[in-house]
């Protein structure tokens, strides 16, 4: 297993293409915090908006996740890796864990940077900005887990679809358009909490119910913050096996 971690953080950082992901989740998780946090000098700053950009750095790192293993479909050297590791299993799991830690990491530098950026440069005297509670440092830290867990749905997805394009599309739209048309039916808008990427959402939502974007804090009941988080990992996992029954029952 180290041995194949070894060679999948090669092949990763053997090209600029993660560097250049890594830079515009910061830039966009620190950027997007800071427009939005420091809006009529300052006092729109608080905890959970200075971590504005962090779903979209979320879904930045997704993509980048799913592209370790659709780019070696696309080019054939998961042939190659097939070969050096007759287990496919143990590859795919040493992409996963490799992305996990990343996506922790990641996570966690994005989000703490993001809050003490605008701490330093919000101004106002009558906004305090600090993590003060549990749920302060859950709205912070949390993305930590979901990064890390948004690179095993990530890449489980990459493994069943096998395209770049339609894994990009997929793990796009899914979060973006279909839990949002879901929430317009009047019959399924209870749901929608439940649905995986809002419930992962509310696990670093202020006061709960804040879905992805805050967006289903209008609806009075849902999960908890922790049930949430649950709900986000079980569907990675439940994605991730169905990728890895796949690698055996489809040519590479």
């Amino acid at each position: 297993m180290v041995a194949a971690l070894a060679v999948e953080r090669i092949k990763l950082f053997s090209t600029k293409s993660p560097y250049w992901c890594l830079g515009v989740i910061l830039l966009a998780v620190w950027g997007l915090g800071l427009a939005v946090a420091l809006v009529d000098n300052g006092r729109e700053a608080t905890v959970f908006v200075s971590q504005t950009g962090s779903p979209m750095g979320m879904m930045t790192f997704m993509v980048m996740a799913a592209l370790t293993i659709t780019t070696e479909y696309r080019f054939g050297t998961i042939r190659n890796s097939f070969l050096a590791v007759p287990q496919r299993a143990l590859v795919l799991a040493a992409k996963t864990v490799l992305m996990a830690f990343i996506g922790a990491v990641t996570g966690a530098v994005a989000s703490l940077g993001g809050f003490f950026l605008v701490k330093a440069l919000a101004t106002d005297p009558d906004v305090p900005l600090q993590l003060s509670s549990a749920a302060d440092y859950r709205m912070v830290l949390g993305y930590s887990a979901l990064y890390a867990i948004g690179a095993v749905l990530a890449i489980g997805v990459g493994t069943l679809v096998r395209q770049s394009a339609g894994a990009i599309t997929a793990l796009l739209l899914w979060p973006l358009l279909v839990e949002t048309l879901l929430m317009l039916i009047s019959g399924l808008r209870d749901m929608t909490p439940y649905l995986p990427f809002n419930a992962g959402f509310n696990f670093v939502a202020a006061g709960g119910h804040g879905g992805m974007f805050g967006r289903t804090a209008f609806i009075a009941e849902g999960p908890s913050a922790q049930q949430g988080l649950v709900i986000f990992l079980v569907t990675a996992l439940v994605i991730w096996l169905l990728a890895l029954l796949s690698l055996y029952q489809r040519d590479a």
